[in-house]
């Protein structure tokens, strides 16, 4: 089963909270019982990540310590302007797994799944898979 979603990111460096998205997929009257949904955002300049839910500066933390990294405005070569973005999102990676149960995520108690917006704001596509 394969769900799509539309996400719109609302600044150049976002971070948008999709679980309720992926939950509602393995909640699905079609969805298997259990299994491992793929989170996958198709994008070079977007990620996908699993992280803290309880401290919002955490998620400003994570991208001011990207931005250290790689910063915006440097060398590149890159053709575009953008080529910090890709970098974060080669870092962040363009997907996650997680294993549910019973119409459930095996989340960890303060563990959501984010949507990385490093090139913003965009509308973004992100496929959910899930696989018994």
């Amino acid at each position: 089963m394969i769900r799509r979603i539309k996400v719109r990111t609302k600044a150049h460096d976002d971070w948008v909270d999709i679980t309720r998205e992926v939950e509602e997929a393995v909640r699905a009257p079609e969805a298997p019982a259990e299994g491992v949904v793929t989170v996958f955002v198709p994008h070079t300049t977007a990620g996908v990540t699993i992280q803290e839910n309880a401290d919002p500066p955490l998620r400003g933390d994570i991208s001011k310590a990207l931005d250290r990294i790689f910063p915006w405005g440097a060398d590149w070569s890159h053709c575009e302007d953008n080529a910090a973005a890709h970098m974060k999102a080669a870092v962040v990676g363009s997907s996650v797994q997680v294993v549910f149960a019973g119409g459930k995520l095996l989340l960890g108690t303060w563990q959501d799944i984010f949507l990385c917006e490093f090139d913003g704001p965009r509308a973004r596509e992100v496929i959910i898979k899930l696989s018994p």
